[in-house]
């Protein structure tokens, strides 16, 4: 938890009431997130959000991993296994 000292200069914001923390940190928000499986080798992400999202990535999945995450949002990508 974070805790000011009573002259900090930050604590204005929270004169009339105790300062709120979100437990929900974004790391662990994302890893609940399945891995979604692609048929192609590179794929784009944009965060899904259209406006509220992100600038379009590119993901190569030519990696011996076959995976990639993006840089941005992390949500996590597998190339199908082809037979």
């Amino acid at each position: 938890m974070v805790v000011f000292d009573r002259n900090d200069y930050r604590k204005v914001r929270f004169v009339a009431r105790q300062k709120e923390i979100n437990e929900q940190f974004a790391i662990n928000l994302i890893a609940e997130q399945p891995v979604t499986e692609v048929s192609s080798r590179v794929i784009s992400c944009d965060g899904g959000g259209g406006a509220l999202g992100h600038p379009k990535v590119y993901i190569n999945l030519d990696k011996d991993s076959k995976t990639g995450t993006c840089g941005y949002c992390g949500l996590r990508f597998k190339q199908k296994h082809h037979h």
